[in-house]
């Protein structure tokens, strides 16, 4: 511990603690008001922007299912979803909800510069190097998350769930609370599982994970991550699991890049040829 924090007292330390709570809360609630202000855009442009046909990833998509059949038609220029209200309180709600976990996601970055703050002055200089390099990481990876869940994953989720009759008869009347609840749990699930790789080199610094983990359980982390491919993209069709299954499996190879190296003894038994030894029958 640095000599700077050596004579600090426990009410000393509550009252800093205190001060980066207030900052914090200050900067989410400033933040919130703006997103308030800039809902009703945000929500035409951004939020229910896969409802419509000119959704900037469908052109994309267009092009890449249109050579093959068995791929769904993203080239339907007269696509489009109505989210309708059933609940008189909701449009209010949602319009405050909303403001707050977007403020919540821009200040992100922030929240986490006064965690590292806070958290500083008892670090040694080799730590605080590290840890500052984590923390810049750790964000970098979840809004790159939030973009990936935002860009791909919904859209091409939604299209399909939107899209699907059991009949012919039944008309799909999508409403907006389920609409949001959709869109920010894949947006946040996406954003969590992106953090994959910091969480590995967490373990790995408390010498719970190393390298050969994954090399030992790489051919079950393929069925894994093939499974989970499948619940976050229920559409079942082959180029929308791989979309969602590429970027997983290229953050378990990252993750095992991040972590450190197994000991040698164990490194050399992994590396044994699996076979069985001749059995004599006597």
């Amino acid at each position: 511990m640095e000599d700077s924090n050596q004579g600090l007292s426990f009410w000393d330390h509550l009252e800093e603690f205190r001060w980066t709570l207030i900052r914090s809360i200050a900067a989410l609630f400033i933040f919130a008001i703006i997103a308030f202000a800039f809902m009703p855009y945000i929500y035409d442009s951004i939020i229910m922007g896969p409802t419509r046909a000119d959704f900037f990833l469908y052109k994309y998509l267009c092009v890449a299912t249109s050579a093959v059949p068995f791929l769904p038609d993203f080239c339907d220029d007269t696509f489009h979803v109505n989210i309708i209200n059933i609940n008189l309180a909701s449009q209010f709600f949602r319009h405050m909800t909303t403001s707050f976990w977007l403020a919540l996601i821009l200040t992100f970055p922030y929240l986490a510069f006064e965690i590292w703050r806070f958290i500083s002055p008892a670090l040694y200089e080799n730590e605080k190097k590290s840890i500052r390099w984590v923390f810049l990481f750790g964000t970098i990876m979840f809004f790159l998350g939030c973009v990936v869940g935002y860009s791909l994953v919904f859209p091409m989720t939604f299209r399909f769930l939107a899209t699907y009759q059991l009949s012919e008869v039944i008309v799909n009347e999508i409403s907006l609370d389920s609409y949001m609840d959709n869109f920010l749990m894949l947006i946040f699930v996406m954003g969590i599982v992106f953090e994959l790789p910091l969480l590995s080199w967490l373990l790995s610094q408390l010498g719970l994970l190393n390298r050969s983990f994954f090399k030992r359980f790489r051919r079950h982390a393929i069925v894994g991550l093939l499974v989970l491919s499948a619940i976050i993209t229920p559409s079942g069709d082959p180029f929308t699991l791989s979309v969602v299954f590429i970027p997983l499996y290229f953050l378990y190879e990252l993750s095992a890049f991040f972590v450190k190296p197994a000991p040698k003894e164990e490194e050399e038994a992994d590396e044994e040829p699996d076979e069985n030894p001749d059995i004599q029958i006597q």
